[in-house]
């Protein structure tokens, strides 16, 4: 009698991500996971305090404030808390408000942004421990690159933000660990959040202000499948393979070329939490390189006056959404439209020696050496580019005297092979958190969480990193 030689069908990926979710505990965290996540929610604060003086963010805590009252969940900045599903939304548009948060560069998704603020707001409260918010806040990230992976660069393709989207379903099975959801309701919450997940590209025509709620909306839905599914609510057992799951709906006939298998590889001895790139600049990641080359350039003693032209090279990708359409990105008409164009922010590198919040100044969009030298400036496509998996940005000067000159960086500094330091993240912190709070508070908030995974009840650690000169009117 011969061996029965039958393959049995591999689990459906809902079913992979659940248990993934439902047997993940602290202890299974490796320590340099712990530290790397504390230091990732470090730089995510650090943001959330910089953009709080904002308009965007006075804007959208006045409009939730006013549709659901105050609450007892804690906002990061000088706000009053919120309802516990307000303050995610508005944590997460602190977060990502000023573009200088982290990104997963495999998956191109800001990964915190979603993840810091469900999972601080959820734990804090249920008065889960410190490391039981950390390990939601893991679980969230590994599940939104693990998704975000294997749409290969497809949902920027279409026109879909994939942190809005795949962070949906890493903040739903982060929702679910938290409330302590069995097998079967981690599973329906991917089915039903696949229905809330969603972002859209469009904000590229004109600056607009909607990208930036993109996490924060994400959370909300994972927030809001997990309790359905808790509650018995049934959502569909495949939500990304089906045929109308995640990559068939929103990447049509592209979604033939998604690697399905990426979804799931490696989970728990991997850690994509460890690919997280965080940002040195606050534009949009696909320019760091190039940024990078500029700010080189300029180091070696080039000055914009010598410049004839420059040809700034990047992958193909990523042109649709920092080189096209050419004359708007040369003439940003906000800072927001300038974060995500190349030939602004590589003229403002050039012009300046340093970008910083300090050069992404409206002053700037209308300067007249800014504007000529971004007028010499063109984009051509990387052939050498390992896109999605890094971003990498040339630039080829040619100079007024005939000289040529280039300066190649295969990927931004903080990507896998390129990592900055410890103190390189607490610098960055130090500096978005001065620009609103004394050294003596910043400092507080830094130790708060870079002892988080001590912290007995994340109550009180979220309370901590609320500004404490809170008011009613939410008013700095």
């Amino acid at each position: 009698m011969s061996a029965d030689t039958t393959t049995l069908p591999a689990p459906r990926i809902a079913a992979q991500l659940a248990a993934f979710a439902h047997g993940l505990e602290p202890g299974m965290l490796p320590a340099a996971v712990v530290e790397q996540a504390k230091l990732l929610m470090l730089d995510a604060l650090g943001i959330a305090l910089a953009s709080s003086g904002q308009d965007f963010a006075h804007c959208a805590y006045r409009g939730l404030q006013a549709l659901g009252g105050t609450g007892d969940s804690a906002v990061m900045g000088a706000f009053a808390p919120l309802p516990l599903r307000d303050a995610v939304l508005i944590n997460g548009i602190l977060v990502h408000g000023l573009d200088f948060d982290d990104t997963h560069p495999g998956a191109i998704t800001h990964p915190s942004a979603s993840a810091f603020p469900l999972a601080l707001g959820l734990a804090a409260q249920r008065h889960a421990t410190g490391a039981e918010m950390i390990t939601a806040y893991v679980l969230a990230i590994e599940v939104a690159a693990r998704l975000g992976a294997a749409a290969r660069g497809g949902f920027h393709d279409v026109g879909f933000h994939p942190t809005g989207l795949v962070g949906a379903f890493g903040c739903a099975l982060a929702a679910g660990k938290l409330m302590g959801l069995d097998l079967a309701a981690l599973e329906h919450a991917q089915g039903v959040v696949l229905s809330m997940a969603s972002g859209s590209m469009e904000f590229l025509g004109d600056g607009a202000w909607t990208k930036r709620m993109h996490p924060g909306w994400a959370g909300v839905s994972g927030l809001t499948a997990a309790a359905l599914a808790g509650a018995g609510f049934r959502g569909p057992s495949q939500p990304y393979e089906g045929r109308f799951g995640l990559y068939a709906s929103h990447l049509a006939a592209r979604g033939q070329s998604a690697d399905l298998a990426l979804c799931t590889r490696g989970l728990g001895e991997r850690w994509a939490l460890m690919e997280v790139a965080v940002k040195l600049y606050p534009t949009c990641h696909f320019t760091h390189a190039s940024i990078d080359a500029a700010l080189a350039l300029r180091a070696a003693g080039l000055r914009a006056e010598e410049i004839a032209s420059v040809q700034v090279l990047l992958p193909q990708g990523v042109h649709p959404v920092v080189c096209e359409p050419v004359a708007a990105k040369r003439r940003p008409a906000n800072v927001y439209e300038s974060q995500f164009s190349i030939h602004h922010l590589v003229a403002l590198a050039l012009l300046r020696g340093e970008l910083g919040l300090a050069e992404l100044d409206a002053a700037h969009l209308a300067d007249p050496q800014v504007q000529a030298l971004a007028d010499r400036i063109e984009h051509a496509a990387d052939p050498d580019a390992d896109y999605p998996t890094l971003f990498s940005g040339e630039l080829r000067v040619r100079t007024h005297d005939g000289r040529e000159l280039r300066w190649r960086e295969s990927a931004h500094r903080g990507a896998p092979g390129r990592p900055i330091t410890v103190a390189d993240v607490e610098a960055k912190f130090m500096g978005n958190a001065l620009l609103v709070l004394p050294r003596d508070q910043v400092l507080r908030l830094r130790d708060a969480v870079l002892s988080a995974d001590r912290a007995k009840d994340a109550a009180i650690l979220a309370q901590t990193l609320a500004h404490p000169k809170t008011s009613t009117s939410g008013a700095l």
